[in-house]
């Protein structure tokens, strides 16, 4: 009934754009997941966990995170488990995603409308061909949890038993898969993640492998499929693809130089144990938040490049938060083509449009000033030191999940504060801005004379 309103909004053109719907679906999603979850049927002490609690999960369940307050195998019943379970899923593909794929599976014929929405929701750059995406993106959803979960529950049933094997395999190939991070490993430890799963290679490999193919992006999958080698590639594709691999070997050297003699973290492993988690830990802080070292025992040179990590996330049209991967290479085009007096930021013989240009500076300033302002005020709030602050909100505003120990304990206000990070970060502060502003895309009529500042 909601979907049809907004549905008839955009119709009327009266006050909800794509955008803002999506934003508007999201909210909404936490808030039904936020009602489930506070049911007693969900808790295993069979009483309401009550409604903040309840929040904070739902929130960073559908904005795939994975902080939690409270140890997800400890505290829900398989009720409880299932729903943040749709959260995920939903959250991760983004709920106009199934909309779509419900009225597909009814034969039913998709609308301008609907393609708009589809279009907002993945990130893309245009209508064509999007209900191929959305079909090639569901299709290579479900196939790559499907073989994620069998693998996992082959490793999982034996130690568990078939079903509650069988049931963690399919839970964790799919928050892996959405990039959420949340696990029922709690058995011997709340918040423990994978933590006895350190030596375990075909649990991390297969857990890395659905977190960097859910991190791509839709439209880079039907790239792939489209041209099936690099030479035929879209020059975005390139930069995600090439961007997504120097961070990922870029950070798995940073952690074995920084960390392997920390007897706290990698010191104590052997050589090729140590390589394993460095990789895992270079892409789990790419929005997945699974853990396997003890974050809080890393280096502060690890912890602030974590948050970097963190902050920049996956790419665009994926189930990854963060600010993309294609910003920081527009970001970085910027740079160069400034350092060389330049004013068009070009590559490959392409010229990136001004517009894109001042988006991504925009997306870059609108994170950075949150972060630091998000990161001051919990530190003051709560009485924390800075750098274990700033660790807990670039994982909420990167949706990455990862924590230094802090969440649980955080005073309601910084939680609070933790959850609207949490949602922008999943829609996107950009998103977010032009969702709640009538951003006009027309070229200004009026012209205002310039004049020059000093800078530098």
């Amino acid at each position: 009934m909601l979907l049809q309103r907004l549905r008839r909004r955009l119709h009327s053109g009266r006050g909800l754009n794509p955008t803002r719907i999506v934003a508007v679906s999201f909210a909404c999603l936490i808030l039904l997941g936020t009602l489930l979850l506070t049911l007693p049927v969900a808790a295993q002490s069979g009483e309401s966990v009550g409604a903040f609690d309840a929040l904070f999960t739902a929130t960073s369940a559908t904005c795939v995170t994975g902080l939690v307050v409270l140890d997800t195998w400890e505290t829900w019943t398989l009720f409880g488990q299932v729903v943040i379970l749709c959260l995920i899923q939903m959250g991760g593909l983004g709920v106009m995603t199934f909309v779509t794929l419900a009225s597909l599976a009814l034969g039913r014929r998709i609308g301008l409308s609907q393609r708009l929405l589809m279009v907002s929701t993945m990130n893309l750059s245009d209508m064509d061909g999007v209900v191929r995406v959305v079909r090639h993106a569901l299709k290579g959803t479900f196939l790559m949890e499907g073989i994620g979960a069998v693998i996992l529950a082959a490793c999982f049933i034996p130690e568990f038993g078939f079903a509650q094997g069988l049931w963690y395999g399919i839970f964790h190939s799919i928050s892996a898969f959405c990039n959420a991070g949340f696990d029922l490993l709690g058995q011997n430890g709340p918040f423990r993640s994978l933590a006895d799963y350190g030596g375990h290679p075909v649990v991390l490999i297969t857990i890395m492998c659905l977190i960097v193919v859910g991190g791509l992006g839709f439209g880079v999958w039907n790239d792939l499929l489209r041209c099936r080698g690099w030479k035929g590639l879209t020059i975005y594709s390139k930069i995600v693809l090439s961007v997504t691999a120097f961070l990922i070997f870029g950070g798995a050297l940073f952690f074995l130089m920084a960390e392997g003699s920390n007897p706290d973290t990698l010191g104590e492993m052997s050589w090729w144990e140590k390589i394993l988690n460095a990789f895992f830990q270079s892409v789990t802080l790419r929005t997945a938040g699974f853990s396997v070292i003890d974050q809080a025992a890393l280096k502060d040179s690890s912890l602030v490049f974590c948050i970097l990590l963190m902050l920049v996330g996956g790419s665009s049209g994926s189930t990854a938060g963060g600010m993309k991967t294609t910003t920081l290479a527009v970001l970085f085009l910027a740079l160069w083509s400034g350092l060389r007096g330049r004013e068009a930021v070009t590559l490959r013989g392409r010229s990136i449009s001004n517009r894109r240009v001042m988006d991504t500076l925009t997306l870059f300033l609108a994170v950075t000033v949150l972060f630091l302002v998000g990161s001051m005020t919990i530190s003051l709030l709560d009485g924390l030191p800075y750098l274990q602050s700033a660790f807990e909100v670039g994982s909420a505003l990167g949706t990455v999940g990862l924590s230094a120990g802090l969440t649980p304990g955080l005073s309601e206000m910084s939680r609070g504060l933790l959850i609207l990070f949490m949602y922008l970060g999943r829609v996107g502060p950009l998103s977010f801005a032009i969702a709640m502003i009538d951003r006009s895309r027309q070229a200004h009529p009026i012209k205002y004379p310039t004049f020059d500042v000093m800078i530098g």
